[in-house]
């Protein structure tokens, strides 16, 4: 039996990749880096926890002993997550090669070697690390999460506004249809590529307005649609329209559809 592991298995898509592995009927070790109590929401049956640490390197070898392949769903969102988020994956992958794992494969953003928004350049030296390493290493590139959307249209809602950043369209996708794209890469055969970077994007590209008035609709919120400017790093990105693939859209759930299924979380 193919043994999967998943780095960052508790996390938004890190969950999804495990619930689909166990379901089809894969060895699973979930590699997080605090225990998860048995009946907590992020934990899967049939999937085996390991607390491990990629910052320090305790406890990697005991969640990919046996592993035939890692698939890294880990995050670098701020402070020394962040700032050694590239160095998390070396350690990871070292790891891995010293357990005999055969491919490892990364979860990255669209372009994200083209902005200097901190969160997007880490993932970017992250790619470089995969890019270097002597495992057979794919990268899966994924347009913006639902979540994303709807989290900057829950939090501006709390101020009666939903925020619409001025010049911005966006290609949001499922984090389960994210999740089914990194374990398709991790279970394919070999093709005698030693390194590849893939793109997945979501189904349709709107304006933001237009996923603003679709969320509004889902969750009743009176907040007021308002247009505003996004400056920075993250504002050229966006603007510049690097956030989207259009010729990679992929068949899977709309934002409408997302919404319709977690509007009791919404």
């Amino acid at each position: 039996m193919t043994r999967i592991c998943v780095a960052g298995g508790t996390g938004q898509v890190g969950r999804e990749v495990v619930r689909r592995a166990v379901a089809g009927g894969y060895g699973v070790a979930a590699l997080c880096r605090h225990p998860l109590p048995a009946g907590a929401p992020a934990r899967v049956d049939g999937a085996e926890y390991f607390p491990a640490d990629v910052t320090t390197g305790e406890g990697l070898a005991a969640a990919l002993a046996g592993a035939d392949v890692v698939i890294d769903c880990l995050e670098g969102r701020s402070g020394k997550d962040l700032k050694n988020f590239a160095d998390g994956g070396a350690r990871l992958l070292a790891a891995a090669q010293d357990a005999d794992v055969s491919r490892a494969v990364m979860l990255s953003i669209v372009n994200c070697d083209r902005s200097s928004f901190g969160y997007y350049a880490s993932k970017a030296a992250k790619e470089q690390v995969y890019e270097r390493s002597g495992l057979d290493t794919v990268v899966i590139r994924a347009t913006q999460f639902h979540s994303l959307l709807a989290a900057m249209f829950g939090a501006g809602s709390t101020l009666r506004i939903i925020p619409v950043i001025k010049g911005a369209r966006f290609q949001p996708i499922a984090p389960a249809d994210v999740a089914a794209a990194l374990l398709e890469a991790a279970l394919e055969p070999p093709a005698g590529v030693r390194h590849s970077v893939r793109t997945v994007g979501g189904p349709e590209i709107q304006e933001m307005e237009e996923f603003a008035r679709q969320w509004k609709a889902v969750t009743g919120s009176s907040g007021r649609l308002v247009r505003l400017p996004l400056p920075g790093a993250m504002g050229n990105y966006l603007r510049a329209g690097l956030n989207l693939v259009p010729e990679e859209r992929h068949a899977g759930e709309t934002f409408s559809g997302w919404l319709a299924k977690n509007a009791d979380s919404l």
